[in-house]
């Protein structure tokens, strides 16, 4: 696909996204188009909140528990615990299908506002979707957004899934460990080649975070398309995203400060597989605390090595 220009300063959209696990050596199957990852580790970024949706900071690798298919995984397979620090690579996709084009502008300003959240370390890029996608912006450290996005215009079908497989195979090129793909859509896709069970196999190859913002429902207005909400859902909370239903206007500039500032409050913990076996199967995920009263957020699985 065309790249278009580098605006350096410009260049990132929302660099602000948490990064999920990023190892060299990926490859990609020719038979499904879905990125896998040849790695001898599982780096999970994790979110932790008290009951009151509340960042829970100063918690240490003792106070994780992590189990593969069901079986504790042992600290001595541990090789790496990390606490905010980690710089993180994002990819804003944003929906410019004909529904949109009402919310274009207001979904502008809400990047702009995500900007004002990232750190000097933290990289992002941001596409576009509608019957194509498009890369917008490359990834960059800047804090303003392209002059190119403002030209931007509501038309088309909606290749919601592409777009996610599209966003993780330019982030597993990335060195950052934390990784993230934030979506900004109305409706459910209409014209993409992949499968949502392809899009979201495609995100958590490679450890990304799928943060979803529904756009479906307007100021005023609580109607919202169920079935674009659950698709949406689904892709947040499989891999340890978070979805966010909000109407618009100053609700939705929060949600994406909101996004920013969880992607600074993470902690990132790096472990040698329990199974050891390359046959290219998924292995389920959970991640406790020895507190019951803390929400822990992560991917769900992940994809062993092939070979």
């Amino acid at each position: 696909m065309p790249q278009p220009p580098s605006y350096r300063g410009l260049t990132c959209f929302l660099a602000a996204l948490l990064a999920g696990l990023t190892c060299p050596g990926l490859i990609q199957s020719q038979q499904d188009d879905v990125v896998r990852v040849n790695t001898d580790l599982v780096v999970l970024n994790i979110t932790v909140t008290d009951k009151a949706g509340e960042y829970v900071p100063g918690l240490r690798l003792s106070d994780f528990t992590i189990f593969e298919d069901g079986k504790e995984v042992s600290p001595q397979l541990v090789s790496s615990f990390s606490v905010h620090e980690s710089p993180f690579a994002a990819v804003v996709l944003l929906d410019t299908s004909g529904s949109m084009e009402s919310r274009l502008s207001l979904a502008r300003s809400a990047a702009i506002r995500f900007l004002d959240r990232l750190r000097e370390e933290d990289v992002a890029a941001v596409y576009k979707f509608d019957s194509k996608v498009e890369q917008v912006q490359e990834f960059s450290t800047g804090r303003d957004l392209a002059p190119m996005a403002y030209g931007v215009r509501a038309k088309g079908m909606t290749t919601l899934n592409d777009a996610i497989v599209d966003a993780a195979k330019a982030l597993s090129a990335r060195p950052e460990k934390r990784k993230a793909i934030v979506i900004l859509s109305d409706g459910l896709d209409t014209y993409s080649q992949a499968s949502p069970e392809k899009a979201v196999e495609s995100a958590l190859a490679i450890g990304a975070s799928i943060y979803a913002v529904d756009m479906s429902a307007s100021e005023g207005s609580a109607f919202r398309n169920q079935q674009s909400v659950a698709v949406l859902k689904s892709f947040a909370e499989k891999s340890g995203g978070r979805f966010v239903a909000t109407p618009g206007g100053p609700a939705l500039r929060d949600a994406f400060a909101s996004i920013a500032d969880e992607l600074g409050h993470q902690y990132t913990i790096a472990y040698r597989p329990l199974n050891q076996a390359r046959d290219g199967k998924w292995r389920k995920l959970d991640v406790k605390t020895a507190r019951s009263d803390l929400v822990v957020r992560t991917r769900k699985a992940y994809r062993a090595p092939k070979g």
